[in-house]
């Protein structure tokens, strides 16, 4: 029978096989899982919240009963929330905050239902950064989340507490969302995949239709290309009542990942600028590696940047951010009775909530217009090239406490430099993923920023499963002894 820390490098295909051909029950599958956050994660500090006991108790009275002849391939999967978006009805939901220390919301997600129908089985919620603005996941309410790879940095954020769970491989998928580069920036500092669809192509009912304008998209992190696409096939498409949504695929996502390129030569642009501020050489160098591999699987690769930079449209972006975390938490103040009083946040995130509230509906609209208009200019670079390879961060992982110094102002500075270009993705709507192909010297993975055009996931994933063949990453695992928690 396979142990817990044998489990650690399966995707989560394999481990729902084991499920599937009687090698180990759905609970025995949990159980396991389990056991490994018990070993580990008091080192690494990724759960927020834990629901092991309502998970083993589903899996337990399933035991006995007829399994569908055609259980999904995630059928049994232990899997995590982010502690931010979707929720669980009676599951603490804090979303990084002492405001929200202890609130339960009565209500779950459409997204939640579809991971659960998909198979995935709900063990606990992951930590964030208080309302996730930081691109680090170091909330004050429950401390650090710690890189697997070094303890002492960043896991990233504001997913990191998902990517460090995969990276560590307490589980194999883990929910993550993305409104500035959430999903691609952690899944690149723990060297894990990590890809943020289409704009619209995820539901985000029933309690909200739209995110700042379209900046938000839910997804997973995960250890294989295949489970990132088998999961969105269980998620994509809208929900009744959503306003708008992506166009439809026109196949399955995991059948994209089978079929891959079939020989498709594709037009890569590759960049390497900077953004606001300068590129480490390591960043820059994992892109020039990249470009060359894909060169050798038989790519046109061409040095090329979109016109649109992300450094000209900072300031549009920050106000739909403000606005954004405004109103986030003027909803949760609704929704949980309570009153947002300064000395329940963070400095940042008060800061942030202050500067939502003074804004205008025409400084909303103007800037939405302004990200409108750097859409429409982008999408005409994407007339010429099928992808964008680019820096996922300006910097590999940060040592952790790097976003805490100095005023709130100068932090988001901080962390827009620290994201380099991945909100673009984001203001425009386009899928774009980080894939993990590169480790420093020093151990620490550094990902890949790859950029399809809008609607066109399936090439995305086609190619990150040619690159994942070429160059595999899932067997790359940090130490367990240096994770396991000292009793």
């Amino acid at each position: 029978m396979s142990s817990p820390e044998s489990l650690r490098a399966l995707d989560g295909h394999a481990q729902s096989e084991l499920v599937r051909s009687g090698e180990l029950t759905e609970a025995e599958l949990l159980r396991a899982a389990v056991e490994r956050i018990e070993a580990h994660d008091g080192r690494i500090g990724a759960l927020a919240v834990t629901d092991f006991d309502r998970a083993l108790s589903a899996a337990e009275r399933s035991a006995g009963r007829p399994r569908p002849e055609r259980a999904g391939p995630l059928y049994g999967v232990p899997f995590l929330l982010k502690d931010l978006g979707p929720t669980v009805a009676d599951l603490e939901a804090t979303m990084g905050s002492r405001f929200l220390a202890g609130f339960v919301p009565s209500q779950g997600s459409e997204l939640t239902d579809r991971f659960q129908a998909a198979g995935l089985r709900v063990l606990g919620k992951t930590r964030t950064p208080e309302f996730g603005v930081l691109p680090t996941t170091e909330p004050r309410h429950q401390g650090p989340t710690r890189n697997p790879w070094d303890l002492n940095r960043s896991a990233g954020g504001s997913s990191g507490g998902a990517a460090a769970a995969v990276a560590a491989g307490l589980v194999p998928i883990a929910h993550a969302n993305d409104a500035g580069g959430s999903i691609r920036i952690p899944a690149a500092t723990c060297g894990v995949f990590g890809l943020k669809p289409t704009r619209a192509r995820t539901p985000l009912g029933p309690a909200v239709g739209d995110l700042m304008s379209g900046l938000a998209a839910e997804h997973v992190i995960s250890r294989s290309v295949r489970d990132s696409a088998a999961v969105l096939d269980a998620i994509a498409g809208p929900a009744p009542g959503d306003p708008y949504w992506a166009p439809p695929a026109t196949g399955s996502y995991a059948g994209a990942v089978q079929r891959g390129l079939r020989g498709r030569k594709l037009r890569i642009a590759l960049s390497t600028r900077a953004g606001l501020g300068p590129l480490d050489p390591a960043c820059g160098a994992a892109v020039e590696q990249a470009g060359k591999l894909c060169w050798e699987l038989g790519h046109e690769v061409t040095e090329a940047a979109p016109k649109v930079r992300f450094a000209d449209l900072v300031e549009p972006f920050l106000v739909l951010w403000a606005a954004g975390v405004s109103s986030a938490i003027s909803s949760y103040a609704q929704l949980s009775g309570r009153t947002p009083a300064p000395d329940q946040f963070e400095p940042l995130t008060w800061r942030l909530y202050e500067q939502g509230r003074t804004l205008s509906a025409a400084q909303y609209l103007l800037s939405v217009a302004t990200l409108q208009r750097a859409a429409r200019s982008l999408a005409g670079f994407y007339r010429e090239y099928d992808l964008l390879l680019s820096p996922v961060t300006a910097w590999p992982a940060p040592v952790l406490g790097s976003f805490a110094i100095g005023t709130p102002d100068q932090q988001l500075m901080r962390a827009i430099e620290f994201c380099h270009e991945t909100p673009l993705a984001n203001l425009t709507g386009q899928p774009a993923m980080s894939v993990p192909l590169h480790w420093t010297e020093e151990g620490l993975p550094i990902g890949t920023h790859v950029t399809g055009r809008f609607g066109a996931e399936a090439t995305l994933f086609a190619f990150a499963a040619q690159l994942e063949a070429a160059q595999p990453w899932a067997n790359r695992l940090p130490a367990a002894i240096h994770l396991r928690s000292e009793s």
